[in-house]
């Protein structure tokens, strides 16, 4: 008896160190788009995660979206079942999302339903008032100030069930406080904007190498000027952890480019990032860079061409089949924004990386010194690279213009 009920407890222990792949303060979650191989068993989805959250809430759940939407009979509908719950019970739930996003991409009928759950204060910030031309490209939550997630999933049916994502359900204390200043901050400055008043930035832009925060994991954010004391800015220190880089980079992106989409819709160049991932080639690092299919655009596929030519330099490019129901608008995509650096260093972020991300937007990116996080996240990235979905870019092809929000 006593050797059955051993047995009973060692796979009990088994089963739940198997259901969610973690390490100290981060669980991994992952969206793997229906009717594609890109699942992992040891992960769990958005769904499961967010649920969990807000059904444990039990004062104050803060979100922070560039958009909403959702659709009859998503399984996405059980996530906002359960945050209209946690507002009947009395969860205070606070909803920041960005100007542009609520008239252009969200759903009206979600904005609607969302705006009615009890006690849900939803406030809707225009980031050009603070940069010139941004929005909130940030995708995060926190529950009851201890925990938070941060990842590439939109507020959005399609990014939990048509959309490869990844994120962070995060409950390191430092981290998690991390976040909840910049909802902070940015609740806040909404207030003041919608006021009348100029918001002052908190920090002064620093054009210096950065100084890499000395913790084993950390929060870095953009823009700058408008990251609450003590969060890194995400444009110096992405540059200072590639030019850090001894063996290896492992990037997959939705898209990549040294353009910049700035003020008054100019396209300059923004070379901060692609300059120090060419540095890093030149020196001998191994790139190993994976981006959408969205990213085959003119001009962006061009300068994708140009970087591919450099030596140690590997790029391709993922295109996951359309959904069998039939073509999905802005859907079935490779939308994760992960990076792993020579097997120790894990990021995972909200931004893309060109212009407009680093510099004009509020995006968050977590960087984690962990080796068995940073083995886990390259396995992900890695599953996709050795798939039929990602092909070597191929310089001499002339790509034609992705389908995104309407089939060609």
């Amino acid at each position: 008896m006593r050797r059955y009920l051993l047995a009973a407890a060692l796979a009990g222990c088994f089963a739940s160190a198997h259901a969610a792949f973690q390490v100290p303060g981060f669980e991994l979650v992952q969206t793997a788009p229906v009717e594609t191989t890109l699942k992992s068993d040891d992960l769990r989805g958005p769904i499961e995660v967010w649920t969990e959250l807000f059904d444990n809430a039990k004062s104050e759940i803060c979100i922070g979206q560039f958009y909403v939407a959702s659709v009859t009979g998503a399984p996405f509908e059980k996530v906002i079942e359960r945050l209209e719950a946690a507002g009947k019970r009395g969860v205070k739930i606070r909803f920041l999302i960005d100007k542009k996003g609520v008239s252009g991409l969200s759903e009206k009928a979600t904005v609607e339903r969302l705006r009615a759950i009890p006690n849900l204060e939803m406030r809707v910030l225009d980031v050009n008032q603070l940069t010139g031309n941004g929005i909130i490209h940030a995708k995060y939550l926190t529950v009851d100030r201890n925990i938070a997630f941060v990842g590439s999933q939109n507020f959005d049916w399609r990014a939990f069930t048509h959309i490869h994502e990844t994120g962070l359900r995060i409950t390191d204390a430092k981290v998690a406080g991390q976040v909840q200043a910049i909802f902070e901050q940015d609740w806040a400055a909404q207030a003041t904007l919608a006021a009348g008043k100029t918001v002052a930035p908190v920090q002064a832009k620093s054009m210096a190498p950065a100084a890499l925060p000395a913790d084993a994991s950390f929060l870095v954010a953009s823009p700058a000027a408008f990251n609450p004391v003590g969060v890194a800015d995400s444009e110096t220190v992405l540059p200072a952890l590639l030019a850090d880089a001894k063996q290896e980079i492992s990037v997959s992106m939705l898209d990549y480019a040294p353009l910049s989409y700035g003020p008054k819709g100019t396209r300059p160049f923004y070379a901060v990032v692609d300059n120090a991932l060419r540095a890093a080639a030149t020196r001998g690092v191994k790139v190993k860079l994976m981006v959408s299919n969205w990213n085959t655009e003119k001009p962006a596929i061009n300068h994708l061409k140009s970087l591919a030519m450099l030596p140690n330099v590997e790029i391709r490019i993922v295109t996951l089949p359309k959904a069998s129901t039939g073509f999905i608008p802005f859907a079935r995509v490779w939308h994760s924004k992960t990076m792993v650096i020579d097997g120790k260093l894990a990021w995972v972020g909200t931004s893309n990386w060109a212009g407009g991300y680093f510099d004009l937007s509020r995006n968050l990116e977590v960087v984690m010194r962990n080796e068995a996080m940073a083995k886990r996240l390259s396995a992900v990235q890695e599953q996709a690279w050795s798939s039929p979905y990602a092909q070597p870019i191929d310089i001499n092809k002339d790509y034609p213009k992705p389908s995104k929000g309407k089939e060609e």
